[in-house]
C-alpha cells in the first residue's frame, strides 16, 4: 500500500519530535509567521533561557527582546537584531541552508543555521563553534562536515547511540537510523521506508537476533504496543543470548518510535557490582549483609521442622599477624583461610567473612548438634595446618562458638548473638576448640563488651593508673627496682582485675597503646627515684608484633629523661615458643638499647633451659605459686632451691614472688634468692606513696650505718 503524503509528512515530523531531545545542538523551528514552533532543551541552555521564560506559540520579536536582555547578541538592540534576523529568514525559501555566526553573553560564538521546510517554517540549529573558530587552521574542513552533519534531519538521528526505528500502524517501515541497521544486520532492501515488520522479523530469526518465543505471539505482543497508546519499556533477551532494552514511544498520529539499547553489557556490569555489594573484596566470600539474608531466609524454615546451626569462627590473635608482618601478608592469610573454609565446609553450609578475622557457617539443617559440632573440629584442624609463604611460616588456630536454632534463638540477632557469646567462651578456655552456645552467657558477653567499650575510654580519658610494687635486695635489705602494675577502676563496675582487662586488650590490639602508656607512665615516675632504683614494666607477648616495639621504647625513655640501664621489661616464657628467633632478635635489640630483661613467671609454663641459653636474660622472676608452702613442703623448697641455684650459676638475678610470711623470707634466704617481691614488705602503692617510701629509706641509711 502506497502512504499518502500527508500521511508520511506528518510520520516525519512526529519522529523529528521523537528525536528532538537527543539531537547533540540547539535545535527551534520558527512558523511562516515568525512564532516558535518547537525547541529542545539544548537550545535554551546555549543562550541561557530560563525554562519557564519560553513557550510554544512566543513571537520572534518576544525572544529576541529576552535574548538581548540576557547579554547575548552584544553592539545591537533588539529591534535591529530583529529586523535583520527577520529580513535574513524571508530570504531564504528556497530549501538551502543558510549559515550565520552570533555571540552570547558568556563571549562564546555560535553557529546558526536556518532552512526553510514548506509547511513548517525555519527549521534553525544553533552550535558553539568557539573553539573550531580559535583553530583557525581547521575551520575549513569543520564547515563542510557540518555541513555534510545537519543536511538532512536523520543526521541527527544517527548521531543517538542506541537504534532508532519507527513503524506506522501498517507495521511498515517509516525510517531507522544506521545503529538500528547494524544492531540487527539487516540488508538495505530491509532498512528502507516501507519495509515490512514481517519481513526484518523474519531475518532477525535467521540471525539469532530475535526473542525465543513463538513467532505469532511475539507479534501479537508487537501489535498491543503499536496500538496501545501508552509509553512502554522492555529488556528482550535474544536467542543469541544478548539483552535488547527497547522504549517504545507511540505517536499521536499512529505508529511508535522505539529505540534499541544492547544492554548485554550494562547488565554484566550491574551483576557484577551486585556480587561485590553483596561480597567481601578480599576473600570473595559472602558478606555480613548477604549472610544474615541467608540466615533469614533459612530461620524462615523452622516451622518445617529444620534445625539450622551457626558456627563463628575467629581466627585466634590474627591482629598479631598485621603487627608483626604488615597487611599484605595478613590479606594473604586471610585469603588462605578462606580457602580452607570453604573447601572444610564444602556443599554442608555457607562460609561468609564478616570483617576483619570474623567468620561465619552457616549449616542450612542438622539432624543432630553433634554434626555442627564434627565440622567446627574440622574446621579447626584446618585452620592449625601452617601457612607457608615461600620461607616464612605462620601458625595460627581458631575459635568457634556454635548456636542451634531453635532453641538458642529463632531470630537473626539472636542465633547471631548466642553464636558469639559461644564463641567468647570457647576463647576463654584456652582458643583452638569450639563450645556450644549454654543459658547464662548474655551476662557475660556484655561485660566483655562493657569492658571492650570502657577500656578505649579510660585509655583517653586518663582511666588508668599505675602502681608500684618494691623489690628488695636481701643483700642489702633495700629497695633496688619496683614493678609498675596498671590498675583500672570501671566508673560502673569498679576496680578490674588485669588479669580480666589485659587479655582483653591484647584481643583488640589496644594493648599496643596500653602499652605505650604504662612505659611513659612508669619511666617518668622512675626518674623522680634514686639511680640506682630500678622499674621494671610487663611486656605482652603481643607487642612484640610491632616493629615499633623499639621505637616506642627508646622514646618514653628519652622523654622521661630515664637511663636505658634503669629499665627493666618483664616477658613470660610463651613469647619464646613461637617464632623463637625473631623474637629472640627483638630481645637482643633491646639489650642493645641498654634495657635489662627479665623472664617472668618462671617455671609456670613451657620452661626450657634451652631459652635461658639462647638468650642470656638479666633476671628471672620465680613464680608467686612456689611461695605457698615452700617453709612446709621438702618437696616444694628442694624446687624452689633448684630453680634459684639454676639463676644463680647462670650469672642472672633471681627474684622470689609472693612472699608474704617471714617463714618464706627465710627460706628464699637460705636458698640463696638475691630479691624478693610480695606484700611481707610491700603491697603495690601509687606514685607519691612509692616515692615517700624511698625518699625514707634514703633518709635512714645515714642512721643504719652509723
Amino acid at each position: 500500500m502506497v502512504r499518502e503524503p500527508t500521511s508520511e509528512h506528518s510520520a516525519e515530523a512526529l519522529l523529528l519530535d521523537a528525536a528532538l531531545q537527543t539531537i547533540p545542538f540547539g535545535f527551534c523551528v520558527w512558523s511562516a509567521d515568525f512564532e516558535l514552533v518547537m525547541w529542545n532543551q539544548h537550545y535554551l541552555d546555549i543562550y541561557g533561557f530560563p525554562r519557564k521564560s519560553i513557550r510554544r506559540g512566543m513571537s520572534l520579536f518576544e525572544v529576541v527582546a529576552l535574548s538581548t536582555a540576557l547579554g547575548n547578541h552584544p553592539d545591537t538592540d533588539p529591534k535591529s537584531f530583529y529586523d535583520a534576523y527577520t529580513a535574513e529568514l524571508m530570504g531564504n525559501r528556497s530549501g538551502l541552508r543558510a549559515v550565520n555566526l552570533e555571540l552570547t553573553a558568556s563571549h562564546r560564538t555560535l553557529e546558526t543555521a536556518h532552512i526553510f521546510a514548506p509547511g513548517l517554517g525555519w527549521v534553525v540549529t544553533h552550535e558553539d563553534v568557539t573553539e573550531e573558530i580559535a583553530r583557525s587552521d581547521m575551520m575549513s574542513e569543520r564547515k563542510r562536515e557540518l555541513e555534510r552533519q545537519y543536511a538532512l534531519l536523520d543526521a541527527a538521528i544517527n548521531n543517538i547511540s542506541q537504534g532508532l526505528s519507527m513503524f506506522d500502524n501498517d507495521f511498515r517501515l517509516v525510517t531507522c537510523n544506521a545503529e538500528f541497521v547494524s544492531m540487527y544486520g539487516l540488508p538495505p532492501e530491509l532498512a528502507r521506508p516501507g519495509a515490512n515488520f514481517d519481513d526484518i522479523l523474519e531475518h532477525r530469526r535467521k540471525t539469532n537476533m530475535h526473542a525465543p518465543v513463538d513467532r505469532d505471539a511475539y507479534r501479537t505482543e508487537r501489535q498491543k504496543i503499536l496500538t496501545g497508546g501508552r509509553f512502554v519499556r522492555e529488556v528482550v533477551k535474544m536467542a543469541n543470548g544478548t539483552f535488547i532494552s527497547l522504549r517504545h514511544q507511540p505517536l499521536s498520529g499512529g505508529g511508535v518510535v522505539t529505540t534499541h539499547e544492547d544492554i548485554t553489557d550494562q547488565l554484566a556490569a550491574e551483576a557484577r557490582m551486585r556480587h561485590m555489594a553483596t561480597h567481601d573484596a578480599l576473600t570473595d566470600l559472602p558478606n555480613r549483609g548477604l549472610f544474615r539474608e541467608e540466615l533469614e531466609t533459612v530461620l524462615k524454615g523452622l516451622e518445617h521442622g529444620k534445625q539450622p546451626a551457626l558456627l563463628a569462627v575467629n581466627i585466634d590473635h590474627f591482629k598479631a599477624v598485621n603487627d608483626s608482618e604488615g597487611h599484605a601478608i595478613g590479606d594473604k592469610v586471610l585469603r588462605k583461610i578462606a580457602e580452607r573454609l570453604s573447601h572444610a565446609v564444602g556443599s554442608r553450609g555457607i562460609v561468609a567473612r564478616l570483617g576483619g578475622d570474623e567468620f561465619s557457617v552457616l549449616m542450612p539443617s542438622v539432624g543432630v548438634p553433634h554434626e555442627a559440632a564434627d565440622l567446627a573440629r574440622a574446621l579447626v584442624k584446618a585452620i592449625g595446618e601452617p601457612i607457608v609463604f615461600g620461607r616464612k611460616t605462620i601458625k595460627l588456630s581458631t575459635s568457634i562458638g556454635i548456636a542451634v536454632a531453635p532453641g538458642d534463638g529463632k531470630t537473626t540477632d539472636a542465633i547471631m548473638n548466642n553464636a558469639d557469646l559461644a564463641l567468647l567462651r570457647a576463647k576463654s578456655e584456652g582458643r583452638g576448640t569450639y563450645h556450644f552456645f549454654e543459658a547464662g552467657m548474655d551476662a557475660t558477653l556484655q561485660r566483655r563488651r562493657t569492658l571492650e567499650t570502657g577500656l578505649r575510654d579510660a585509655l583517653a580519658n586518663n582511666g588508668l593508673s599505675v602502681v608500684f610494687q618494691p623489690i628488695v635486695s636481701l643483700q642489702t635489705n633495700t629497695v633496688v627496682a619496683a614493678e609498675a602494675l596498671m590498675r583500672w577502676d570501671h566508673p560502673q563496675l569498679g576496680p578490674i582485675s588485669p588479669v580480666e582487662f589485659i587479655p582483653i586488650a591484647e584481643e583488640t590490639g589496644i594493648i599496643h597503646a596500653i602499652g605505650g602508656w604504662i612505659l611513659e607512665a612508669a619511666a617518668r615516675a622512675a626518674a623522680r627515684w634514686p639511680g640506682h632504683v630500678r622499674v621494671a614494666v610487663n611486656l605482652s607477648p603481643i607487642q612484640f608484633k610491632r616493629p615499633d616495639l623499639i621505637a616506642t621504647i627508646r622514646a618514653a625513655l628519652k622523654a622521661a629523661g630515664l637511663d636505658a640501664s634503669r629499665l627493666e621489661l618483664e616477658i613470660t616464657e610463651s613469647l619464646l615458643l613461637e617464632n623463637s628467633q625473631s623474637n629472640l632478635d627483638l630481645l637482643l635489640a633491646l639489650r642493645g638499647l641498654g634495657v635489662r630483661v627479665a623472664m617472668d613467671d618462671f617455671g609456670t609454663g613451657y620452661s626450657s633451659l634451652s631459652y635461658l641459653r639462647a638468650f642470656p636474660f638479666d633476671k628471672i622472676k620465680i613464680d608467686r605459686s612456689f611461695m605457698a608452702d615452700v617453709a612446709t613442703k621438702a618437696d616444694s623448697r628442694a624446687i624452689l632451691g633448684a630453680m634459684i641455684s639454676l639463676g644463680n650459676n647462670l650469672g642472672m638475678t633471681t627474684v622470689a614472688e609472693g612472699v608474704e610470711t617471714a617463714e618464706q623470707l627465710a627460706v628464699v634466704r637460705a636458698e640463696g634468692c638475691t630479691q624478693v617481691q610480695g606484700y611481707f614488705f610491700s603491697p603495690p602503692v601509687d606514685g607519691a606513696t612509692m616515692l615517700a617510701l624511698l625518699e625514707a629509706e634514703k633518709s635512714d641509711a645515714p642512721r643504719k650505718s652509723a
